[in-house]
């Protein structure tokens, strides 16, 4: 039994357009408001947290519709298709707005801003969950680890885009930047990306043989079947596993979102540092993630998912409270900085890679959006929280917090790990050392 890769790479075409998104979106937002809009640092965090919002209600609600979506094309390519392209439409008048306001400020401009970043992020929601969930529709259970590895791997690729963009359009401290061009090449990445997706992923074909392998190893189903009704159903310990592993998932996201959400920020105040220098920093952890997501996947077809994940917790923490200490021994920025962030994306990586597998094994098939859509319920929660706390922790004690409320939200995931008792995968070690290359030849 083997991943299909190119299939993969091509199902993570949907995952690449969105991460490409959002590091704009998390990196450039918070610039606008508080550069163009002039947005106080704890009101910039709630409309940070808009998204989430949004995402808190929505997500759920459209996995499970995608779930019971039949068309031609399949359950999740239509919600891809047009949650992208309503998207894109909006996307580009951000920008265009942002000079207007700068060049003659009215009102009436910032509240156009809002309204249209409000519909944008509802486009971007209503595909979310079905673009995630394709990859589980098409990869049988025992390889979702790997094959989440590579859409992670698309993801990352997706915003190191971005962040390339930003260094090279970027360079220079204290300017106002246009960001006009990067938003529309940005968009023409999301297009061409679910272009491709669409040319060469046949959904209903491949959805088709997941199920015929499923139902030959029903060996893999953690639900049970009531004898008197017929209805399968997650037993009482494998839902409290279920439970701790969300309850990690807000956690970890509570850590690490606060980070990436105010790093360009704490960068450019507390550092000195150009937009472009601190995206460096960004640029170095998702390109170290992107190396090593092909073999964390690997990584945990060996260990397991639970042990990949909760050594990637530990490293974040460490990683997290290094960068703590590193600020109070140094006035400014040091290279320092960029090794740890390298250790940053090896832990990402870790935690990415195995957290959603480990929720969708403990579903059928018919069901994979609504569990898509539970992972999201709780990272999305974490996401609302974390933007508004660590903004009135940096806006009214300092922005020396900002590390060390990553590592503490970080660690406390630790704990609920440790409680996590189903949903790993059975390690299966390689016939010969090979097989890993061998696999991606297929």
């Amino acid at each position: 039994m083997k991943l299909n890769y190119k299939r993969t790479f091509l199902v993570g075409m949907a995952f690449l357009s969105i991460n490409a998104f959002w590091q704009l979106y998390d990196n450039v937002i918070p610039l606008i408001l508080k550069n163009t809009f002039d947005v106080p640092d704890s009101i910039a965090g709630v409309i940070m947290a808009l998204d989430n919002v949004v995402a808190l209600f929505l997500l759920p609600l459209l996995g499970a519709m995608s779930d019971k979506t039949r068309t031609k094309i399949g359950r999740r390519m239509p919600y891809i298709i047009i949650g992208t392209a309503v998207a894109v439409a909006l996307m580009v008048l951000l920008p265009v707005i942002d000079n207007m306001y700068y060049a003659n400020p009215r009102k009436g401009l910032m509240v156009i801003f809002i309204i249209i970043l409000a519909i944008l992020l509802i486009a971007m929601a209503s595909y979310r969950s079905p673009a995630v969930a394709l990859m589980p529709d098409v990869t049988p259970k025992p390889l979702r680890s790997k094959g989440n590895a590579v859409i992670n791997l698309m993801g990352a690729v997706g915003g190191i885009i971005y962040l390339i963009l930003s260094a090279l359009l970027f360079k220079n401290a204290g300017e106002r930047n246009n960001y006009q061009l990067v938003f529309i090449i940005i968009a023409a990445l999301m297009v061409l990306s679910v272009v491709l997706l669409c040319l060469f992923i046949n959904e209903p074909k491949c959805v088709e043989e997941v199920r015929e392998y499923e139902a030959k190893h029903p060996e893999d189903n953690l639900e049970v079947q009531d004898d008197a009704t017929g209805e399968s159903f997650l037993p009482k310990e494998v839902k409290k596993s279920m439970m701790f592993v969300l309850f990690s998932i807000a956690l970890w996201y509570m850590g690490y979102n606060a980070i990436s959400t105010s790093f360009s920020k704490f960068a450019t105040l507390e550092w000195g540092m150009s937009l472009g220098s601190a995206n460096s920093c960004l640029t170095v952890g998702m390109a170290v993630a992107i190396i090593s997501y092909i073999p964390i996947g690997e990584l945990a077809s060996r260990i397991g998912r639970k042990k990949t994940i909760i050594g990637g917790v530990l490293l974040l923490t460490a990683s997290f409270a290094s960068c703590a200490v590193i600020n109070a021994l140094y006035s400014g920025y040091t290279p320092i900085v960029l090794i740890v962030f390298g250790f940053v994306g090896i832990a990402w990586a870790a935690i990415n890679v195995n957290s959603l597998p480990m929720v969708v094994e403990m579903c059928k098939e018919s069901d994979i959006g609504r569990y898509t859509g539970y992972y999201y319920t709780f990272s999305m929660a974490a996401q609302i929280a974390t933007p508004m706390l660590s903004g009135i922790l940096l806006q009214y004690v300092g922005y020396w917090t900002l590390f060390p409320y990553g590592a503490l939200f970080v660690f406390f995931s630790f704990l609920t790990m440790l409680q996590v008792k189903h949903g790993d995968n059975k390690p299966v070690m390689p016939k010969n050392k090979f097989e890993m290359y061998e696999e991606m030849d297929d």
